[in-house]
Order: C-alpha cells, then sequence, then structure tokens
C-alpha cells in the first residue's frame, strides 16, 4: 500500500485536476508529513510514476504570472479503480510498526541499567511535548478540519497517551525491573 499514491489520487479525485506543485503545497498546507508516511518533496516522482502507469493524464498547461508552466493532471478511470483498492486496503490493513525501544529494553542488561531512568525520563519527556504540540496544532488548525480529519488527528493524540501511560508505568516498576536484572547476574 502506498500513502502517497493514496494521497496523489485521492486529492485529485477530490479537488479535481492540479499540477505538482499545488499537491505539493496541498501536503505542506495539511501538514501531511506530521500524520501520514508521505513527504511532500516525494510528491513529484511519485506524479512521474502515476503518470507513466496512465494513473493520471495531462490535461492542459497551466500559467500563473511570472512562473513556469505547469502541466495539470487529472485521475483516469484507470486512478480511480486504483484509488479504491488502495484505499479499501488502507483501511482495511493494521499497520502497527514495532518499536525498537522495546528490543533494547529487552537486551539491555545489568550493566546498563543504571542509565535506564534518564533515558526513560527523556524519552516520557519528549512524549509529552509531542503531545502538549499536537494538541495545540490541532486547536490552531481545527477550523479548517473536516469531522473525519478530525478524527485522524485525535488517532495521533491517543497514541502519544498511550506512550505516556506506558513511560510512567515502566518508571513506576523501573526498581522491580533493576532488582530483577541484577540477581540475574549474581
Amino acid at each position: 500500500m502506498s500513502s502517497i499514491r493514496l494521497f496523489i489520487l485521492g486529492s485529485l479525485e477530490e479537488r479535481g485536476a492540479m499540477h505538482g506543485h499545488a499537491l505539493r503545497l496541498l501536503a505542506e498546507e495539511e501538514h501531511i508529513d506530521e500524520w501520514a508516511d508521505v513527504t511532500p518533496g516525494a510528491i513529484y516522482g511519485a506524479f512521474k510514476r502515476l503518470a507513466a502507469e496512465e494513473l493520471i493524464e495531462p490535461v492542459r498547461l497551466e500559467r500563473e504570472g511570472n512562473y513556469p508552466e505547469r502541466q495539470v493532471y487529472a485521475i483516469t478511470a484507470a486512478g480511480r479503480a486504483s484509488l479504491t483498492e488502495i484505499r479499501h486496503e488502507a483501511l482495511s490493513t493494521i499497520a502497527y510498526r514495532n518499536d525498537p525501544f522495546d528490543l533494547a529494553l529487552a537486551r539491555l542488561g545489568v550493566e546498563n541499567i543504571d542509565g535506564l531512568r534518564d533515558v526513560l525520563e527523556t524519552r516520557l519527556a519528549e512524549f509529552r511535548a509531542r503531545l502538549e504540540h499536537e494538541q495545540r496544532h490541532v486547536e490552531h488548525i481545527a477550523q479548517y478540519l473536516t469531522l473525519t480529519e478530525k478524527h485522524v488527528m485525535r488517532h495521533d493524540t491517543h497514541r502519544l497517551r498511550a506512550e505516556i501511560a506506558y513511560h510512567e508505568e515502566l518508571l513506576g516498576a523501573l526498581p522491580e525491573i533493576v532488582a530483577d536484572e541484577k540477581s540475574r547476574k549474581a
């Protein structure tokens, strides 16, 4: 499943024909890199691939002011069919990624246990800062979001709260973890 294809095809279906620069501006406006695995810089390459696969097609050239001429593309029937498949796959697939932190914690060893509190407190502070930033950001853009987009933003907020709860729990269990690690090496 390609998130960038989903973004481009979905945007063309929803908003109509656009050129690559307009899509990039849309991605930046929506801060897509903060809540999806799409980077605005990757749009041009994906745009060219979609055109080569005939999922989008040129419909006109456009020139605004002193800017260079830009090719405007629209989604094709094949692009709509592909979008339907990609969207179905994205909605029905659970993307759960393991955090390398867990493996590092499981293989920490007694010789590294003393620095764990600092690591956990640093991670906890980072998650709290991200949550605070996310909440401020959502408040700032709430008036521009659809109800569905608000729920997308809440999903990230819930994930951050879960990480905070986990790290707080881990910090609380730290004395037991230290004792367990030290008893294993004794």
